[in-house]
């Protein structure tokens, strides 16, 4: 039996106004797991940018890619608006989903 797909973009930050990632996925739990087990490498895990902070689902993948690329020519601060206007603590949003909760950062030693 296949997988039920739902096109979505998904926004994900560092930390409340850390770094913010936007990404576009059919499969949005599978996409996070990813994220999150580092198996897709780069930016995500280069600076930590696990927490789901937003997602939108679509009808088609073609409306999901165009409102990705819409976010993505945004400037910052209309990111960090659009986040805010649906979650204003930045929130993880990913056990809404049926994702674990993130694991509490660990802090740095300095050394």
């Amino acid at each position: 039996m296949p997988r039920e797909r739902h096109p979505c973009v998904y926004l994900l930050a560092s930390k409340p106004f850390g770094a913010i990632y936007i990404g576009v996925t059919s499969e949005l739990v599978g996409r996070m797991f990813q994220h999150r087990t580092g198996v897709s490498g780069g930016f995500t895990s280069r600076y930590s940018v696990y927490r789901l902070v937003r997602f939108e689902e679509f009808g088609t993948m073609d409306l999901a890619i165009t409102r990705e690329k819409q976010l993505k020519n945004w400037h910052r601060q209309w990111k960090i608006n659009l986040i805010q206007s649906d979650n204003p603590d930045w929130h993880d949003l990913a056990p809404g989903i049926g994702l674990p909760p993130l694991a509490p950062r660990k802090p740095r030693d300095g050394s």
